[in-house]
């Protein structure tokens, strides 16, 4: 496919692995998963807590879509990642609710495992269309 871009985006957090921030695909824009690092000192220590951690994850999502000139009014499908599902599942859906109007929520799934990098609590990618 020609009409692929990948797209690495200035001021987002730096790559934990070989993988792009976003790739293009005509008018579709799939995000790789964000996690609470901070983009300014990768080096830092990731918050402790699932609030802290879901706003920073957050946050960097909305960076990554910035650099693309799409926000999360564009976001059309979400995927969360959370590594203790019981614990945190109230207190994150509570933080993320607060990003998106009521009446225009993305499509998503909310998945419990094992593990994610940098021993994250919790991991959100997005799909997104212009």
């Amino acid at each position: 496919m020609n009409d692929l871009a990948f797209r690495m985006i200035t001021g987002a957090p730096d790559p934990v692995a070989p993988f792009s921030h976003a790739v293009e695909a005509g008018d579709w824009v799939f995000l790789s998963g964000q996690i609470p690092q901070d983009p300014d000192d990768d080096a830092a220590p990731l918050p402790t807590d699932i609030v802290s951690q879901t706003r920073q994850t957050m946050e960097n999502l909305q960076t990554v879509l910035a650099g693309l000139d799409l926000g999360l009014s564009n976001v059309v499908s979400v995927r969360v990642f959370l590594t203790d599902f019981y614990r945190d599942y109230t207190a994150m859906n509570a933080t993320y609710q607060e990003y998106f109007p009521s009446d225009r929520r993305p499509v998503r799934t909310c998945i419990g495992v094992t593990g994610l990098a940098r021993e994250a609590l919790v991991e959100i990618d997005v799909i997104a269309r212009r």
